[in-house]
């Protein structure tokens, strides 16, 4: 086990319509300072596919313009834990974060999680204070080999329902 920080901050704009959690930050992505940061993980690819864009080879700022444009905001469930590499199965000692800031400051329309865990942490410790419940989506993790691409696109095709 190893306590993780949440070493990067939410993205949110002032118009943003939905808010997509994650649980807590991989290793690659505290490693390059943004979310769903490793090369296996569908998250962008999805998106890519969702909107018609390219956006896995494209830097933060781009990704950060990208989520702007479309109204989505980015941030994780926790903002610590006690964890084993990603694996979200193994957290302990949970801190959330403050996401009824993002709810007070921009229009959220609707909330999302990536993922089982992020959804229960999200219920248990953040739903009461932010006042949404969230729709749980698949993780887009390469642990989660359930599901295809193509059931991702379309389970996360939910949120454009929203924007």
């Amino acid at each position: 086990m190893e306590k993780v920080y949440h070493t990067f901050g939410p993205v949110y704009f002032e118009d943003a319509r939905v808010l997509i959690l994650g649980s807590i930050p991989s290793p690659k992505s505290r490693e390059i300072g943004f979310y769903y940061g490793h090369p296996q993980n569908r998250f962008w690819q999805v998106m890519e596919i969702l909107f018609q864009c390219e956006l896995r080879q494209k830097s933060i700022a781009e990704k950060t313009a990208f989520l702007k444009e479309k109204k989505i905001a980015l941030w994780d469930v926790l903002q610590q834990c006690d964890i084993e590499g990603a694996s979200d199965s193994s957290i302990r000692n949970p801190v959330p974060n403050p996401l009824e800031m993002i709810v007070h400051n921009a229009p959220i329309q609707a909330v999302f999680a990536t993922g089982a865990t992020a959804g229960k942490m999200y219920q248990k410790y953040c739903e009461e204070k932010v006042g949404m419940p969230c729709r749980i989506l698949p993780s887009t993790s390469p642990a989660n080999c359930r599901y295809t691409l193509a059931q991702l696109v379309e389970e996360y095709g939910e949120i454009l329902k929203y924007l």
